[in-house]
Protein backbone atom coordinates (compact mmCIF):
# COMPACT_ATOMS: atom_id res chain seq x y z
CA UNK A 1 0.00 0.00 0.00
CA UNK A 2 1.19 3.55 -1.18
CA UNK A 3 0.36 6.87 0.28
CA UNK A 4 -0.22 9.67 -2.50
CA UNK A 5 -0.11 13.06 -1.46
CA UNK A 6 -2.37 15.82 -3.79
CA UNK A 7 -3.17 19.39 -3.38
CA UNK A 8 -6.20 21.27 -4.53
CA UNK A 9 -6.51 24.66 -5.43
CA UNK A 10 -9.11 26.88 -7.00
CA UNK A 11 -7.59 28.58 -9.90
CA UNK A 12 -8.66 31.86 -11.73
CA UNK A 13 -9.82 33.46 -8.42
CA UNK A 14 -8.28 34.77 -5.31
CA UNK A 15 -11.10 33.61 -3.68
CA UNK A 16 -11.15 29.82 -1.87
CA UNK A 17 -14.58 27.60 -3.17
CA UNK A 18 -14.02 29.81 -6.41
CA UNK A 19 -13.01 29.68 -9.96
CA UNK A 20 -12.28 26.11 -10.69
CA UNK A 21 -11.52 23.05 -8.96
CA UNK A 22 -7.99 21.63 -9.59
CA UNK A 23 -6.44 18.01 -7.66
CA UNK A 24 -2.69 17.85 -8.08
CA UNK A 25 -0.79 14.71 -7.41
CA UNK A 26 2.37 15.90 -6.92
CA UNK A 27 4.51 12.91 -6.76
CA UNK A 28 2.76 10.40 -9.54
CA UNK A 29 6.13 8.55 -10.21
CA UNK A 30 4.78 5.93 -7.17
CA UNK A 31 1.49 5.81 -8.78
CA UNK A 32 0.89 2.63 -11.14
CA UNK A 33 -0.46 3.99 -14.73
CA UNK A 34 -3.57 2.08 -14.20
CA UNK A 35 -4.66 3.62 -11.17
CA UNK A 36 -4.76 7.79 -13.02
CA UNK A 37 -7.74 7.61 -14.63
CA UNK A 38 -9.59 6.04 -11.65
CA UNK A 39 -8.38 8.43 -9.62
CA UNK A 40 -9.34 11.82 -11.55
CA UNK A 41 -12.92 10.12 -11.49
CA UNK A 42 -12.68 10.06 -7.75
CA UNK A 43 -11.72 13.36 -7.83
CA UNK A 44 -14.49 13.98 -9.84
CA UNK A 45 -13.23 17.42 -11.06
CA UNK A 46 -13.15 19.07 -14.22
CA UNK A 47 -9.13 17.95 -14.48
CA UNK A 48 -7.18 16.48 -12.41
CA UNK A 49 -2.90 16.73 -12.93
CA UNK A 50 -0.64 14.05 -12.38
CA UNK A 51 3.47 15.56 -11.84
CA UNK A 52 6.84 13.74 -13.20
CA UNK A 53 9.95 14.73 -12.91
CA UNK A 54 10.97 17.31 -15.94
CA UNK A 55 13.83 17.18 -17.98
CA UNK A 56 16.17 20.05 -19.57
CA UNK A 57 13.11 21.89 -20.96
CA UNK A 58 11.01 21.96 -18.40
CA UNK A 59 11.24 22.02 -14.47
CA UNK A 60 8.39 18.92 -13.94
CA UNK A 61 6.09 17.07 -16.44
CA UNK A 62 2.52 16.87 -16.46
CA UNK A 63 -0.43 14.96 -17.11
CA UNK A 64 -4.06 15.97 -17.05
CA UNK A 65 -7.05 13.75 -17.01
CA UNK A 66 -10.90 14.84 -16.93
CA UNK A 67 -13.36 12.04 -15.35
CA UNK A 68 -13.39 10.66 -18.77
CA UNK A 69 -10.14 11.13 -21.36
CA UNK A 70 -6.90 12.45 -20.98
CA UNK A 71 -5.81 15.77 -22.50
CA UNK A 72 -2.17 17.10 -24.02
CA UNK A 73 -3.43 20.61 -22.22
CA UNK A 74 -5.60 21.88 -20.75
CA UNK A 75 -5.17 25.73 -19.15
CA UNK A 76 -6.35 25.62 -15.71
CA UNK A 77 -4.38 22.63 -14.77
CA UNK A 78 -1.42 24.04 -16.29
CA UNK A 79 -1.61 27.15 -13.81
CA UNK A 80 -3.19 25.62 -10.96
CA UNK A 81 -0.11 23.28 -11.37
CA UNK A 82 2.21 25.99 -11.62
CA UNK A 83 1.22 27.76 -8.13
CA UNK A 84 0.90 24.18 -6.31
CA UNK A 85 4.91 23.33 -7.49
CA UNK A 86 6.36 27.20 -6.63
CA UNK A 87 4.46 27.49 -3.13
CA UNK A 88 6.99 27.42 -0.65
CA UNK A 89 9.99 28.90 -3.25
CA UNK A 90 10.81 32.04 -4.50
CA UNK A 91 10.83 31.17 -8.12
CA UNK A 92 9.40 33.83 -11.08
CA UNK A 93 8.50 31.26 -13.40
CA UNK A 94 8.10 27.70 -13.82
CA UNK A 95 8.03 25.54 -17.03
CA UNK A 96 5.43 22.22 -17.13
CA UNK A 97 5.71 19.96 -20.07
CA UNK A 98 2.26 17.99 -21.31
CA UNK A 99 2.04 16.82 -24.22
CA UNK A 100 0.94 19.51 -26.08
CA UNK A 101 4.72 21.13 -25.20
CA UNK A 102 6.45 23.16 -22.71
CA UNK A 103 4.35 25.77 -21.18
CA UNK A 104 6.09 28.51 -19.37
CA UNK A 105 4.58 30.39 -16.67
CA UNK A 106 5.59 33.65 -15.02
CA UNK A 107 4.63 34.16 -11.56
CA UNK A 108 4.18 37.62 -9.83
CA UNK A 109 4.59 37.37 -6.46
CA UNK A 110 3.77 39.89 -3.05
CA UNK A 111 6.40 39.22 -0.83
CA UNK A 112 6.72 35.34 -0.85
CA UNK A 113 2.73 35.06 -1.28
CA UNK A 114 1.73 33.90 -5.55
CA UNK A 115 -0.38 36.64 -6.48
CA UNK A 116 -0.61 35.86 -10.52
CA UNK A 117 0.53 34.03 -13.23
CA UNK A 118 0.89 34.39 -17.16
CA UNK A 119 1.37 31.30 -19.41
CA UNK A 120 2.42 31.37 -22.77
CA UNK A 121 -0.25 28.86 -24.48
CA UNK A 122 0.93 26.85 -27.91
CA UNK A 123 -0.60 29.29 -30.99
CA UNK A 124 -3.83 27.37 -31.90
CA UNK A 125 -4.64 25.70 -35.46
CA UNK A 126 -7.47 27.43 -36.81
CA UNK A 127 -10.33 26.02 -38.70
CA UNK A 128 -13.89 27.43 -39.21
CA UNK A 129 -16.39 24.95 -38.53
CA UNK A 130 -18.41 23.10 -41.56
CA UNK A 131 -22.30 23.71 -41.11
CA UNK A 132 -22.70 25.01 -37.68
CA UNK A 133 -26.73 24.90 -37.50
CA UNK A 134 -27.03 21.84 -35.74
CA UNK A 135 -24.50 23.05 -33.39
CA UNK A 136 -26.65 26.09 -33.10
CA UNK A 137 -29.77 24.16 -32.69
CA UNK A 138 -27.91 22.18 -30.00
CA UNK A 139 -27.36 25.54 -28.01
CA UNK A 140 -30.59 26.41 -28.57
CA UNK A 141 -29.55 29.65 -30.19
CA UNK A 142 -30.59 30.96 -34.16
CA UNK A 143 -27.30 32.31 -35.54
CA UNK A 144 -23.91 33.66 -34.05
CA UNK A 145 -22.79 37.14 -33.87
CA UNK A 146 -19.44 35.98 -35.50
CA UNK A 147 -18.14 32.98 -37.81
CA UNK A 148 -17.55 29.68 -35.70
CA UNK A 149 -14.16 28.98 -35.84
CA UNK A 150 -12.79 25.68 -34.07
CA UNK A 151 -9.06 26.23 -32.58
CA UNK A 152 -6.74 23.54 -31.09
CA UNK A 153 -4.03 24.27 -28.62
CA UNK A 154 -4.14 20.92 -27.63
CA UNK A 155 -7.64 20.71 -26.95
CA UNK A 156 -10.16 21.64 -29.39
CA UNK A 157 -12.84 24.53 -29.12
CA UNK A 158 -15.62 25.81 -30.95
CA UNK A 159 -16.25 29.63 -30.23
CA UNK A 160 -20.02 30.77 -30.83
CA UNK A 161 -20.72 34.50 -30.66
CA UNK A 162 -24.17 35.67 -29.33
CA UNK A 163 -24.84 39.63 -29.11
CA UNK A 164 -25.89 39.94 -25.86
CA UNK A 165 -24.04 38.88 -22.23
CA UNK A 166 -27.82 37.92 -21.27
CA UNK A 167 -27.99 35.68 -23.91
CA UNK A 168 -24.84 33.39 -22.76
CA UNK A 169 -26.31 33.57 -19.40
CA UNK A 170 -29.95 32.07 -20.25
CA UNK A 171 -28.22 29.44 -22.90
CA UNK A 172 -29.41 26.08 -21.94
CA UNK A 173 -27.98 23.32 -24.03
CA UNK A 174 -28.80 19.95 -25.31
CA UNK A 175 -25.85 18.40 -23.66
CA UNK A 176 -25.98 15.28 -25.06
CA UNK A 177 -26.52 16.54 -28.57
CA UNK A 178 -23.65 18.76 -27.87
CA UNK A 179 -21.68 15.45 -26.81
CA UNK A 180 -22.88 13.63 -30.35
CA UNK A 181 -21.67 16.53 -32.26
CA UNK A 182 -18.74 17.30 -31.24
CA UNK A 183 -17.64 14.49 -28.96
CA UNK A 184 -13.93 15.89 -28.34
CA UNK A 185 -14.55 19.45 -28.48
CA UNK A 186 -15.59 21.88 -25.96
CA UNK A 187 -18.17 24.83 -26.93
CA UNK A 188 -16.99 28.21 -25.73
CA UNK A 189 -20.15 30.72 -25.98
CA UNK A 190 -19.02 34.23 -25.60
CA UNK A 191 -20.19 37.93 -25.60
CA UNK A 192 -19.61 41.06 -24.98
CA UNK A 193 -17.39 44.28 -25.86
CA UNK A 194 -14.05 46.27 -25.61
CA UNK A 195 -11.83 44.90 -22.52
CA UNK A 196 -14.66 42.81 -20.43
CA UNK A 197 -15.77 39.13 -22.19
CA UNK A 198 -18.50 36.50 -20.46
CA UNK A 199 -17.71 32.88 -21.46
CA UNK A 200 -19.72 29.60 -20.70
CA UNK A 201 -17.86 26.35 -21.94
CA UNK A 202 -19.88 23.24 -22.55
CA UNK A 203 -17.83 19.93 -22.74
CA UNK A 204 -19.93 16.80 -22.24
CA UNK A 205 -18.43 15.00 -24.75
CA UNK A 206 -14.71 15.57 -22.66
CA UNK A 207 -16.64 14.32 -19.49
CA UNK A 208 -17.37 18.18 -18.41
CA UNK A 209 -20.49 19.11 -19.03
CA UNK A 210 -20.08 23.03 -18.09
CA UNK A 211 -16.70 24.09 -17.34
CA UNK A 212 -16.21 26.82 -14.13
CA UNK A 213 -12.88 28.40 -16.23
CA UNK A 214 -11.63 27.25 -19.44
CA UNK A 215 -8.01 28.51 -19.81
CA UNK A 216 -7.25 26.45 -22.51
CA UNK A 217 -10.23 28.71 -24.45
CA UNK A 218 -9.37 31.83 -22.97
CA UNK A 219 -6.62 32.45 -25.10
CA UNK A 220 -8.02 31.21 -28.43
CA UNK A 221 -11.18 33.35 -27.58
CA UNK A 222 -8.87 36.34 -27.85
CA UNK A 223 -7.41 35.58 -31.28
CA UNK A 224 -10.71 34.79 -32.25
CA UNK A 225 -12.04 38.64 -31.05
CA UNK A 226 -8.62 39.92 -33.20
CA UNK A 227 -8.99 37.83 -35.92
CA UNK A 228 -12.59 39.63 -36.44
CA UNK A 229 -11.40 43.50 -35.48
CA UNK A 230 -13.46 42.79 -32.26
CA UNK A 231 -10.67 43.88 -30.39
CA UNK A 232 -6.98 45.03 -31.03
CA UNK A 233 -4.12 42.43 -31.15
CA UNK A 234 -1.86 43.12 -27.93
CA UNK A 235 -5.02 44.35 -25.61
CA UNK A 236 -5.54 42.62 -22.69
CA UNK A 237 -9.09 41.23 -22.03
CA UNK A 238 -10.57 40.12 -18.87
CA UNK A 239 -12.72 37.33 -18.92
CA UNK A 240 -15.93 36.49 -16.63
CA UNK A 241 -16.90 32.67 -16.33
CA UNK A 242 -18.71 30.10 -13.99
CA UNK A 243 -21.15 32.65 -12.71
CA UNK A 244 -24.14 30.26 -13.44
CA UNK A 245 -22.59 26.93 -11.39
CA UNK A 246 -21.54 29.12 -8.97
CA UNK A 247 -17.98 29.24 -9.49
CA UNK A 248 -17.56 32.65 -10.72
CA UNK A 249 -14.23 33.07 -12.16
CA UNK A 250 -11.83 35.32 -13.69
CA UNK A 251 -9.68 35.19 -16.23
CA UNK A 252 -7.43 37.37 -18.63
CA UNK A 253 -6.02 36.80 -21.80
CA UNK A 254 -3.71 38.64 -24.54
CA UNK A 255 -2.48 37.72 -28.14
CA UNK A 256 0.27 39.23 -30.29
CA UNK A 257 0.96 39.31 -34.09
CA UNK A 258 -1.71 39.80 -36.92
CA UNK A 259 -4.57 38.42 -38.75
CA UNK A 260 -2.01 35.71 -40.99
CA UNK A 261 0.44 35.46 -38.16
CA UNK A 262 -0.12 34.85 -34.48
CA UNK A 263 2.91 35.54 -32.41
CA UNK A 264 2.15 34.87 -29.11
CA UNK A 265 -0.80 33.63 -27.11
CA UNK A 266 -0.76 34.03 -23.41
CA UNK A 267 -3.50 33.45 -20.70
CA UNK A 268 -3.30 35.08 -16.84
CA UNK A 269 -5.18 34.75 -13.41
CA UNK A 270 -4.54 34.07 -9.84
CA UNK A 271 -5.05 30.58 -7.94
CA UNK A 272 -5.35 29.68 -4.32
CA UNK A 273 -4.33 26.19 -2.60
CA UNK A 274 -7.62 25.40 -0.03
CA UNK A 275 -6.74 21.40 1.11
CA UNK A 276 -3.88 18.90 0.84
CA UNK A 277 -4.28 14.90 1.49
CA UNK A 278 -3.14 11.79 0.72
CA UNK A 279 -4.81 8.64 -0.83
CA UNK A 280 -3.77 5.29 0.89
CA UNK A 281 -3.68 2.68 -2.16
Amino acid sequence: MGSHPFVICDVFTDRPLQGNQLAVFTHASAIDDGLLHALAREMHFSETVFVYPGDAAADFRIRIFTPNVELPFAGHPVLGTGFVLAAGTTAGAIRLRCDAGVIPIRLDREGEALRFGWMTQVTPRIEPMPQPDALLRALGVQKAALPVDVYDNGVRHAFVGLETEAEVARLQPDLAALARLLPSTGISCFAGAARRWKTRMFGPGLGVPEDPATGSAAGPLAVHLARYERIAFDSEIEISQGVEISRPSTLFARVSGTPDRIERVEVGGSAVIVARGEFSL
